[in-house]
């Protein structure tokens, strides 16, 4: 376990497990401004609402809430500006065909700083989940929930 990448989890978008399938996962880099990697090195931010957006030949996070940096003053930054994604071309070219082609959602799932101390962002291609999907998957987590107690308490 000390091989281990030291990543620093900074926002979780847990809503995005129930409320899609997600496929094929990608760490992408993120255009920030000073007093936003300022603010995520204090480990704030809120990607539950945001999603992932083609525009033109670029993907573009949507929507995510870096709120503004307390020691910036009047140099502050827009809390829920457009950030552009930082990938390499062919990975670019496959989830927009994805999106066009097979009218699949980019989802972002986890904020976190790498090793580096690098903003990355772990994107997914997601597949929206019917309403017995979600009751599908509510049940079997239930039922996990009720099998690990069960063999807790007479293990």
């Amino acid at each position: 376990m000390a091989d281990a990448p030291k990543q620093k989890t900074i926002a979780e978008n847990r809503r995005a497990r129930f409320d899609y399938f997600l496929e094929d996962y990608i760490e992408a880099g993120i255009q920030l401004l000073g007093t936003e990697i300022k603010a995520l090195r204090d480990g704030r931010a809120n990607i539950a609402e945001s999603y992932v957006s083609p525009e033109g030949r670029e993907l573009v996070l949507i929507n995510a809430d870096i709120p503004p940096y307390k020691q910036a003053n009047r140099f502050n930054h827009e809390p829920r500006r457009q950030r552009k994604l930082l990938l390499h071309r062919k990975q670019i070219d496959r989830m927009i065909g994805a999106v066009q082609r097979d009218g699949r959602t980019i989802i972002p799932v986890r904020l976190y700083l790498n090793e580096a101390g690098k903003a990355k962002l772990e994107i997914a291609l997601a597949k929206g989940k019917k309403l017995h999907d979600k009751r599908e998957a509510s049940a079997e987590r239930d039922w996990q929930r009720d099998k690990a107690r069960l063999l807790r308490d007479k293990g």
